[in-house]
C-alpha cells in the first residue's frame, strides 16, 4: 500500500469486482485503504478511507449507508438489484454526504444511455423499443441492474415512467405489442461479463445501440474514476453521466 493518492474502501473486497477494483486502483495510481465483505467492520473502513465504493449486496447497503454517513466519507454504489426502499435509503444518505449510485460503471454504457435518451427523444413512440442483455451463467438478478439504467434513459427521453410501460416475460400467447412500451429480454449463459443492446425499431429501418463488455476491468476503471470525481463534491446524490460531464435531465 502506497501512501499518496485518494484512499479507496472496497465493500465486497473478496468478488470478482472487489478485486478488479483493486486492481484499478494501483493501476490510477490511488490507495487501497483497504477491504472488507460479510460481517467485516464497515465503520473502521469508513474511518480509514476518503471514499468508500460498494459492491456488496442489496442487503448490507443500509449499514453501508450509515456508515458512510457517520464517518462523512462519501460512497459510490454500483450494487445491483436495488429496490424502491434502497433508492429512499440513498436519497436519506444523500442530504448528508455525497452519494453516486448506477447500475453500471462503465463510462461505455454511461455514453450508451445518453445516446438511447437522445434517441428515444428524437423517434416517436411509433419505433418500438427492446433491450436485450446478456449476462454469465451465474447472474441471479434480471433485467440487468443496466438493462434497467438504459430503460430508464429510454422511457426518460419520452417523459414516460418506465414500470408503467414496460413488457417482460413473454411467453406463450401474449398478443400484440403494446404503443410505446419498452420490452426487455435478458439472456443468460457461459461467462459472458454483459453485453447490453437497445433497438429501435421502425417500419422499415431500425436502430441498433450496443455495448459489449469483455472483461470486469472496464467496470472497475470506471469505478475508481466514479470515486476520483466524487472526493470533495457538495452533499447531494450524483449519477455517472455527471462524471463524464454529461447533461443530466431534471438538473
Amino acid at each position: 500500500m502506497t501512501s499518496s493518492g485518494t484512499r479507496i474502501g472496497i465493500i465486497g473486497s473478496a468478488g470478482r469486482m472487489g478485486q478488479a477494483i483493486a486492481a484499478a486502483i494501483a493501476e490510477a495510481g490511488e490507495t487501497l485503504a483497504g477491504g472488507i465483505d460479510k460481517d467485516g467492520d464497515v465503520a473502521a473502513l469508513a474511518a480509514q478511507s476518503d471514499v468508500l465504493v460498494d459492491f456488496s449486496s442489496p442487503g448490507a447497503l443500509e449499514g453501508n449507508l450509515d456508515a458512510a454517513v457517520a464517518a462523512g466519507v462519501p460512497v459510490v454504489i454500483g450494487t445491483t438489484g436495488l429496490e424502491e426502499r434502497h433508492h429512499f435509503l440513498i436519497d436519506h444518505a444523500a442530504e448528508s454526504i455525497p452519494v453516486l449510485q448506477t447500475g453500471n460503471t462503465s463510462l461505455g454504457v454511461t455514453l450508451l444511455a445518453h445516446l438511447v435518451r437522445e434517441a428515444s427523444a428524437r423517434l416517436g413512440e411509433d419505433w418500438d423499443i427492446e433491450i436485450v442483455e446478456t449476462h454469465h451463467r451465474m447472474k441471479v438478478d434480471a433485467p440487468s441492474g443496466t438493462a434497467l439504467l438504459l430503460g430508464e434513459a429510454a422511457a426518460g427521453g419520452r417523459g414516460i415512467d418506465l414500470a408503467a410501460h414496460s413488457e417482460r416475460g413473454r411467453d406463450g400467447i401474449t398478443g400484440r405489442r403494446g404503443t410505446g412500451t419498452i420490452g426487455f429480454a435478458a439472456l443468460r449463459g457461459g461467462s459472458v461479463a454483459g453485453d447490453h443492446s437497445v433497438l429501435f425499431l421502425g417500419d422499415g429501418e431500425r436502430v441498433a445501440l450496443s455495448h459489449l463488455a469483455e472483461n470486469r476491468k472496464i467496470f472497475a476503471k470506471g469505478a475508481v474514476r466514479a470515486c476520483q470525481w466524487l472526493v470533495g463534491k457538495p452533499v447531494g446524490r450524483y449519477s455517472m453521466p455527471e462524471v463524464l460531464g454529461l447533461e443530466v435531465p431534471g438538473l
